[in-house]
C-alpha cells in the first residue's frame, strides 16, 4: 500500500505520513544536519525502540530515554530525566528528539524538544490509534500537574509525524478500541462518513489490517490537520477538537489516570450531547446515536454519580475555562459545533445525571 501524505499548512507547516512499513523514511525528515537523536519511548516498546535505534545508528548518535507507560510519563520529573540525558551528552540546537509511543509519550517528547535550548527538531512516531489521529498530530505538547491534565505545555510543531500502521500490530484490542473515541469525536464534529463506516461494521473498522480502518484514521488526521492549519494556537476553530474533553479530562484526573484517555472522552462526549439536548440545541436522536456507537465499541458511557463535585472542581481549573467561566464544545447537529459558555451548575448537574450511575 502506498504512503499517504497529509499536510499541515500555514506558519507551522509539516507533513503527516500514513502507511505500512514507513519508518524507513524517518532519516529523510531528520536531515543531514542532525548529529544526535534522543528516542523517548515507554518501557513496553523497548525492543522496538532499540530496533529503531539500530536502524539510525549508521548515520546518527542515538540515545534512548525509557519513560513510564501512559500518563505516568507526563510528569516534570520525567521531563527532567530526559533533559539530564541531553545535557550530559551535549545536545545542541542541531540535534533532535523522536517521540516513539502513544499519545502520552509524544506529548512528553514534544515538551522536552520544545523546551531544550528553547526548541530543537522533533519527529513524532505515534504507535497508538489515539496518538496517530490526535495527540501526535497537532503540535500540542505538555505534562500534567497535581491540579489537572496538560496544564503545563506549549504549542510546538514537529518536523514530521510518521504514522506507521505496522507499529500497531502488537497493540491490545482494548487499546485499539479506546483510541476510537478520538475517531468518533471527529465523526460527530465534522465528518459523518466516519460514523457511517463504524456503524456499517464495527468488526471491520476496528481491524487494523482493513481499508476501513485506514480510511477512518486518514479522515480523522485530515480533519485535525485542516483545523490546526487554520488555528495552530487554539484561538478559535481548534476548540472544536475539545469535544468531550472538558469532563473527560476531569474523569482522568479523578481516576489518577488509571482510565484510558479514550474511555474518559467517551463519557465526556455523551455528557456534552446531553448538555446540548438540555440547552435546546440538539435532537435526542443524536444523543442516542452517541450512546449506540460508543457502546458498539465497548467504550463506557457512564460514571459514578457521587463524583460530581470533584469533577466540577477540576473542570473549573481546566485550561479551556476563561475568566472563571466554563466553556463546552457542543453540537447543534452532527458536523455543526458551537460553544456553550457559562452554563449554570443546575444544567450541568442535570446533564451529568444522564451519565451518572
Amino acid at each position: 500500500m502506498t504512503t499517504t501524505t497529509i499536510s499541515v499548512t500555514g506558519t507551522e507547516s509539516y507533513d503527516v505520513l500514513v502507511g505500512n512499513g514507513i519508518l524507513a523514511e524517518l532519516p529523510n525528515h531528520l536531515g543531514p544536519a542532525v548529529n544526535k537523536v534522543l528516542i523517548v519511548h515507554p518501557a513496553a516498546l523497548g525492543a522496538k525502540a532499540n530496533a529503531l535505534r539500530e536502524s539510525l545508528m549508521p548515520r546518527y548518535e542515538v540515545l534512548l530515554a525509557e519513560v513510564p507507560d501512559a500518563e505516568d510519563a507526563k510528569r516534570v520529573e520525567v521531563a527532567a530525566f530526559c533533559w539530564q540525558i541531553m545535557g550530559q551528552t551535549d545536545f545542541t540546537r542541531t540535534d533532535a528528539v523522536i517521540g516513539f509511543g502513544g499519545g502520552a509519550t509524544t506529548d512528553l517528547a514534544g515538551f522536552v524538544a520544545a523546551t531544550w535550548l528553547r526548541g530543537i527538531k522533533l519527529i513524532q512516531v505515534p504507535t497508538s490509534v489515539a496518538g496517530m489521529v490526535d495527540a501526535a498530530v497537532g503540535g500540542k505538547t505538555g505534562i500534567n500537574t497535581a491540579e489537572g491534565k496538560n496544564l503545563v505545555g506549549s504549542f510546538y510543531a514537529p518536523a514530521a509525524v510518521i504514522a506507521d500502521l505496522d507499529t500497531l500490530d502488537t497493540l491490545p484490542r482494548n487499546e485499539v478500541l479506546a483510541g476510537f473515541a478520538e475517531i468518533v469525536k471527529c465523526g460527530f464534529i465534522a465528518d459523518e462518513s466516519i460514523l457511517e463506516t463504524i456503524e456499517a461494521s464495527v468488526d471491520r473498522v476496528t481491524d487494523i489490517t482493513t481499508p476501513e480502518f485506514r480510511s477512518v484514521v486518514e479522515k480523522s488526521i485530515a480533519l485535525k490537520t485542516r483545523v490546526v492549519s487554520e488555528d495552530f494556537k487554539e484561538n478559535g476553530l481548534r476548540e472544536i477538537l475539545n469535544y468531550g474533553h472538558t469532563l473527560g479530562h476531569a474523569i482522568e484526573h479523578a481516576e489518577r489516570y488509571r482510565w484510558r484517555h479514550g474511555a474518559a472522552i467517551s463519557v465526556g462526549m455523551v455528557f456534552a450531547a446531553e448538555l446540548a439536548l438540555l440547552a435546546g440545541k440538539l435532537d435526542e436522536s443524536v444523543v442516542d446515536r452517541h450512546r449506540a456507537i460508543l457502546t458498539s465499541l465497548t467504550l463506557p458511557i457512564d460514571y459514578p454519580l457521587g463524583r460530581w463535585k470533584t469533577l466540577l472542581g477540576t473542570m473549573q481549573r481546566d485550561k479551556k475555562a476563561r475568566a472563571g467561566m466554563l466553556r463546552f464544545i457542543v453540537l447543534d447537529a452532527v458536523g455543526k459545533t458551537t460553544v456553550l459558555a457559562g452554563p449554570e451548575e443546575p444544567m450541568l448537574f442535570a446533564a451529568y445525571q444522564e451519565v451518572g450511575v
